[in-house]
């Protein structure tokens, strides 16, 4: 594909969406080690599950809204109320699951910040801090076992595929595809 810029990019990347390219040019892959950041990725991958990613990113303005921009001390709060209101929602997913999953996921969230330091020490711990470079996959023995492990703690929409999309996003696992100016293992 041509890319008016000249540059070379994952198939993926939609050029006709501008909120799609910036992520693909300044996001994606980029190592993240903000617990803020770590908590707003986890919570958009968990609604993705059954959508495209696309359809996540051209709302997360509105979720960064309706999620009080992604505190997790906020989001492990809400009640009944506050989720009903974000069933009501329009600017984002409206799936009671995935929002009753997303305060669930935040209270043990924190947990693990407690246990660890801070949620980025034990997503970070799995690979000894460093990035792993793979592609054309969509789970790992890696992803499995964060999943699992997420999973026994009793966060919920943690699956290894949900997963791997989560470290790819947070540049825990290097994706991006051969030839693209991003690819650190790119031959070009």
């Amino acid at each position: 594909m041509e890319w008016p810029d000249g540059l070379r990019r994952c198939r993926w990347a939609n050029p006709k969406n501008e909120r799609y390219l910036a992520y693909h040019d300044h996001e994606w892959g980029v190592p993240v080690r903000q617990d803020r950041k770590l908590f707003e990725m986890l919570v958009l991958e968990s609604f993705q599950a059954g959508l495209s990613w696309e359809c996540v990113l051209n709302k997360r303005e509105a979720f960064c809204r309706a999620f009080d921009d992604f505190d997790p001390v906020l989001v492990s709060r809400y009640g009944e109320e506050k989720r009903q209101a974000l069933c009501a929602d329009a600017g984002i997913i409206r799936n009671r699951r995935k929002i009753d999953a997303a305060v669930k996921n935040a209270g043990i969230f924190l947990e693990i910040q407690r246990e660890w330091g801070s949620f980025s020490d034990y997503l970070w711990h799995w690979t000894g801090g460093k990035i792993i470079h793979e592609r054309e996959k969509t789970r790992s023995p890696l992803s499995d076992a964060i999943s699992a492990d997420l999973n026994k703690r009793g966060m919920r929409f943690v699956g290894s595929t949900i997963l791997y999309a989560y470290l790819q996003a947070v540049g825990v696992i290097e994706s991006h595809e051969e030839g693209c100016f991003l690819s650190q293992n790119s031959s070009e």
